[in-house]
């Protein structure tokens, strides 16, 4: 049974603890910290990067839906999924119009509750599929060189060189055996152009040599720390999410 990490955003405190007791019935469900607030919520995501977030629709300050709009953009390869929770049955509209999963109408209904679980366990089953193949996908045709443009030269790159990548202020770190290269180019790009080599995505912000990695290490709620070979044995983070896939790809 699939492990399902789930987040609750919810400002009233009686209707945040009827979903909790809900929840925490389900035996392959974890909970983690709950958001009072669309801002609490987008910031608890990045810490624990939760599979489903079951959050209200009209939260103080930053609504349900616009801290969904954020955390699509934050999300590392797959977005969580959203199901909307809510007193008013039209909200239900601004469920759909973001793809969420399903909504549920308060005070919450046991076998309402129990069709929504349903549709989760379908599709993390469905997502999980369609991440391994994304993880296993790549190209026999690989550039021997990168012509980077650093806003005033045009710098030729051996993939091999490159420890890792990070954007910073606007710019793209490049992280080489000699320098530190800044491009205008987004990291999904540089992605893209790596795309045979030994190149992983550890994080959101985080693209990875794994021919340098010396050490993974346990960190906290699920997440990973890599250390690179490089002279300073650079610490960088490996989300929960990446996890699975890292290890599966030293495993092969």
């Amino acid at each position: 049974m699939r492990t399902i990490h789930a987040m609750i955003a919810e400002d009233e405190q009686l209707a945040r603890e009827d979903m909790i007791y809900l929840l925490e019935k389900e035996p392959d469900v974890v909970l983690c910290p709950s958001a009072e607030t669309g801002n609490q919520l987008v910031d608890l995501y990045v810490a624990h990067e939760p599979d489903v977030i079951f959050l209200d629709v009209e939260m103080p300050g930053m609504t349900g839906v616009e801290a969904v709009k954020q955390i699509v953009e934050l999300a590392y390869i797959q977005p969580p999924l959203f199901i909307f929770t809510t007193a008013y049955d039209e909200y239900a509209m601004d469920a759909f119009e973001i793809e969420a999963v399903d909504y549920l109408l308060k005070p919450y209904d046991d076998t309402r509750f129990q069709k929504t679980m349903r549709r989760i366990r379908k599709q993390m089953a469905q997502t999980g599929m369609k991440q391994e193949k994304h993880a296993e996908t790549r190209t026999d045709q690989a550039p021997e060189k990168l012509l980077i443009d650093d806003g005033e030269r045009m710098v030729v790159l051996s993939p091999d060189s490159i420890y890792y990548a990070v954007p910073s202020n606007r710019m793209l770190e490049i992280h080489t055996r000699d320098e530190v290269i800044e491009s205008r180019m987004t990291l999904q790009e540089l992605e893209d152009r790596l795309k045979g080599f030994s190149f992983f995505r550890t994080h959101r912000s985080y693209l990875v040599n794994l021919d340098y990695v010396r050490e993974i290490t346990p960190w906290f709620n699920g997440a990973y720390n890599l250390t690179l070979k490089d002279k300073n044995h650079t610490t960088l983070p490996v989300s929960r999410a990446a996890r699975k896939f890292l290890l599966e790809m030293f495993k092969n």
